[in-house]
């Protein structure tokens, strides 16, 4: 690699830059070639403590602003504050940048460790445009078609196998395979939450602080298609007949880490985004994005110091004042908190000061579930799709056990195999695969020291099994398990790893807000607070954040937003079949 791909400043991390790609380029797929063509691997593992500013670029004269934690929320925020003119820091403990978007590298093997699913990129391209670059020249995307593979446990027949797409006409045919008349339904349905998103839309784009920021026509246009008494299964079962295929368009709650019988159904929204706008994957991985956020954020003048966790926010009186972290004070005029948000009050914010986020409070809160992890490196090619989710047999039972802190035998299973069409992720006759089983957090759920080998055990089984990988265990070439209490450790509350949940009763101005209440100069961004979890909703919240602290600040504001015409701003090309 030249030096010139290099932005370097002495004693501190070069950061690579990344050629220049054509947004959406795709490269099709013939036998015995990959649907990508092959790059250098990234070194993640030669991390220092700091990722250098830009020496073509000089530091803001604005506020001082720190921020904890480089996954997306605060990537994405870092970008627009420091673009808008604030002298912008982040701090993030773990020697790589990403937080739970981050890359693990085991050898040649390369997995992301959390998210696996992009969406809705143009929410990202918005922020890239609003610091005057593109996406397309950061990253390259790729849509998939079949989107996933779906497999429906059926306890007497094998799994119903369904593939997911957006072409609607194949999809309506298939559903009306399984059930005559549920084709129709799938229509119906697309057509009414596509009205039910475009009215949502100014709601998720917004803070919402109280119910006075609610008493709005926006608000008013979109209450009576929320049916509130509703779950997404409630929501599904006035749409379609059969069980197999409500689950089909529900399973997605557990992208909140809830339960499709409880999740609200105003969540059917995350089916119709999928089968509207597409399902893509990064080259190199989700991971890649946060790579992309952090080279323009040093190109504008940032500063990132990794291995760097932070101990406690500093106040004077109400007023915070600056970060306390492993490698010393850090004076702040704002502080931007982008830790797992109820983690971070409780253990950076001073109990006395917190009158409304009491750790009594917090502890009573509703949390998601957490997850179990396998990222395996496997000799050989795996034949499987780049999504598959397998469903329990006993579905509803395996929802119920992790709501009570249970683990099942025949638990539900997904399994991302990217190495198929993106070499970069594993050697040459290998695959990496990335297994992932919802499962209790860790407020109530087993021993993991005792459970972990165990579930490990079941979940190797599984995937002989049931996904049809054979002599798996032989095949393991490197391998890491990660655990809710690992999660756990990794600073997030609980273990809970889609933070907490996303009942009515915690959402909107009732979960925490972008501007912590009760003190000053402290602000949120992330999962944690409106609108909620999940990458494209996490990059809706660092805009919000962004936005308040800039008028805060007098700083000039991102661009506003403006109502889309769809997503007619993302062009549509053939996608890579999988």
């Amino acid at each position: 690699m030249a030096e010139s791909d290099l932005v370097r400043t002495k004693g501190t991390t070069p950061v690579r830059r990344r050629p220049s790609a054509g947004f959406v380029t795709f490269y099709s797929v013939f036998p015995g070639f990959g649907a990508f063509a092959p790059h250098p691997r990234r070194n993640h593992a030669e991390s220092r403590l700091m990722i250098a500013t830009s020496t073509t670029t000089s530091r803001g004269s604005g506020p001082r602003i720190g921020i904890v934690g480089a996954g997306p929320g605060g990537l994405a925020t870092a970008m627009l504050l420091a673009h808008a003119g604030a002298d912008v820091t982040i701090h993030e403990a773990q020697p790589i940048i990403g937080g739970r978007t981050r890359r693990i590298t085991m050898g040649d093997f390369a997995f992301d460790t959390g998210p696996t699913f992009f969406m809705m990129p143009w929410v990202l391209e918005e922020i890239f445009s609003a610091v005057g670059r593109r996406l397309q020249d950061h990253a390259d995307l790729h849509r998939l078609d079949p989107m996933y593979r779906l497999m429906i446990g059926r306890p007497d027949a094998d799994p119903l196998t369904i593939d997911a797409t957006q072409d609607v006409d194949r999809m309506a045919a298939t559903l009306d395979a399984i059930e005559p008349g549920d084709g129709a339904a799938f229509r119906r349905f697309m057509r009414d939450n596509r009205r039910k998103l475009e009215l949502m839309t100014p709601i998720l784009r917004k803070p919402i602080r109280s119910l006075f920021d609610l008493a709005t026509w926006d608000a008013m246009k979109v209450a009576p298609t929320l049916k509130p008494w509703q779950s997404v299964h409630g929501n599904l079962s006035t749409y379609f007949r059969n069980e197999h295929v409500r689950l089909a368009l529900s399973f997605q709650s557990k992208y909140l880490g809830m339960s499709p019988f409880e999740c609200p159904g105003l969540f059917s929204i995350l089916p119709f985004i999928e089968y509207e706008y597409g399902v893509w994957h990064p080259r190199g991985g989700c991971n890649a994005l946060m790579d992309a956020m952090a080279e323009v954020f040093v190109e504008l003048g940032g500063r990132i110091h990794t291995a760097d966790p932070v101990a406690g926010i500093e106040f004077d009186g109400r007023r915070a004042t600056g970060l306390r972290t492993a490698s010393g004070l850090h004076h702040y005029d704002e502080v931007v908190v982008n830790a797992d948000a109820t983690w971070a009050m409780k253990n950076l914010v001073p109990a006395p000061l917190r009158r409304k986020w009491t750790d009594a409070r917090i502890d009573s809160k509703k949390y998601s579930c957490s997850t179990f992890m396998l990222y395996l490196g496997i000799d050989g090619e795996v034949d499987l799709p780049h999504h598959t989710i397998y469903t329990s047999t006993r579905y509803t039972e395996n929802l119920a056990d992790i709501g009570a802190g249970r683990l099942t035998e025949d638990a539900s299973t997904y399994v991302h195999n990217p190495s198929r069409i993106d070499p970069s992720l594993a050697p040459k006759n290998a695959s990496s695969l990335y297994v992932l089983v919802p499962t209790p957090n860790d407020a109530a759920g087993p021993d993991w020291n005792e459970a972990g080998p165990t579930y490990r055990e079941a979940t190797l089984d599984r995937l002989g099994d049931v996904f049809g990988i054979e002599d798996i265990r032989r095949r393991i070439c490197v391998e890491k398990m990660v655990t809710p209490a690992d999660w756990r450790n990794e600073r997030i509350n609980l273990g809970a790893t889609f933070n907490l949940a996303h009942g009515l009763d915690q959402m909107l101005h009732r979960r925490p807000q972008h501007r912590l209440e009760d003190v000053d100069g402290v602000w949120l961004v992330g999962g944690g607070t409106h609108p909620g979890s999940g990458l494209p909703v996490i990059f809706l919240s660092s805009q919000i954040t962004a936005d308040l602290l800039c008028r805060e600040r007098g700083l000039d504001a991102p661009t506003a937003w403006s109502p889309p015409d769809g997503a007619s701003s993302i062009p549509r090309p053939e996608a890579v079949s999988v």
